[in-house]
């Protein structure tokens, strides 16, 4: 079923946003928020939101973060950083705390304008890292975290250089063109900030402690970006936590292996919401 897309302007941000209703028989109370990776959009996460929701019987909404999909760009997105106008209009390249200001500024303005007290969030790995950020101050159902990144690892580093080699030489940039209305925007804005001196000593897990939802945390066995130590930390910060490891899975889990995704999820709300 094709739903239709929208445009919401959130800190003086206009964000594209897709609404999902809840399914005529559905019965789950609870709304799912989707956030998206680091090269990711509304497109690309592709149908599966919708699957999962209608699986689930609960309304949701996916949106693309600033820069990505057809939100509006970033203004000189390789430029100085600095803000225009207000604090949240921020311009230029991104600076290490681009997840804190998605996750602590943009996200709880999204939320309130879109009348949705707390949501269940789902997502992945950067988007999963912005869900954890948002979950310790803020309340919400729960969270649900594919791939996140809590620390900076090395792994993650040489990934994200091969990335660039890719985007530059090969054929990722022609990959992503279609689900971003300023491809350039959307890669450059994310590579730049990872490849950054400020944000190796990226590190939110003593921030973790502040979690109480319910919260599951997926990591594939074979994720290029991120090693088990990504959850298994998450673990240590907030005990109640669950863990789901999968075997033969890379860095998209929903992707790579959905339908087991999927019934966590379904048995994660079911049991925990």
């Amino acid at each position: 079923m094709h739903y239709p897309l929208s445009t919401l302007v959130v800190k003086n941000q206009h964000l594209e946003l897709l609404h999902l209703p809840k399914p005529a028989t559905g019965l789950n109370p609870h709304t799912l928020v989707f956030l998206h990776e680091g090269l990711g959009s509304v497109a690309l996460w592709r149908d599966w939101p919708a699957q999962l929701c209608q699986q689930l019987g609960c309304a949701g909404w996916v949106y693309s973060r600033r820069g990505y999909g057809q939100s509006e760009p970033v203004p000189d997105v390789r430029g100085p950083s600095r803000s225009a106008g207000e604090p949240s209009q921020r311009q230029g390249r991104l600076l290490p705390d681009y997840m804190h200001h998605e996750a602590l500024e943009i996200l709880p303005a999204l939320l309130q304008a879109l009348g949705v007290e707390r949501p269940v969030l789902v997502g992945h790995s950067d988007g999963g890292t912005i869900a954890l950020i948002h979950a310790s101050r803020y309340e919400v159902a729960g969270c649900v975290v594919m791939a996140p990144h809590v620390m900076v690892e090395d792994l993650s580093m040489q990934a994200i250089n091969a990335a660039t080699q890719a985007y530059e030489n090969g054929a990722l940039r022609q990959r992503l063109a279609p689900f971003h209305a300023d491809v350039d925007c959307a890669f450059w804005q994310w590579n730049d900030v990872w490849l950054s001196a400020g944000f190796r000593s990226f590190d939110i897990r003593r921030e973790l402690a502040g979690i109480s939802a319910p919260l599951l945390a997926i990591q594939g066995e074979k994720d290029a970006y991120g090693t088990m130590a990504q959850i298994d930390d998450i673990a240590r910060a907030v005990p109640h936590a669950q863990l789901l490891k999968l075997p033969d899975c890379g860095h998209s889990p929903h992707r790579d292996q959905p339908e087991a995704v999927a019934k966590a999820i379904a048995d994660f709300m079911q049991q925990s919401l």
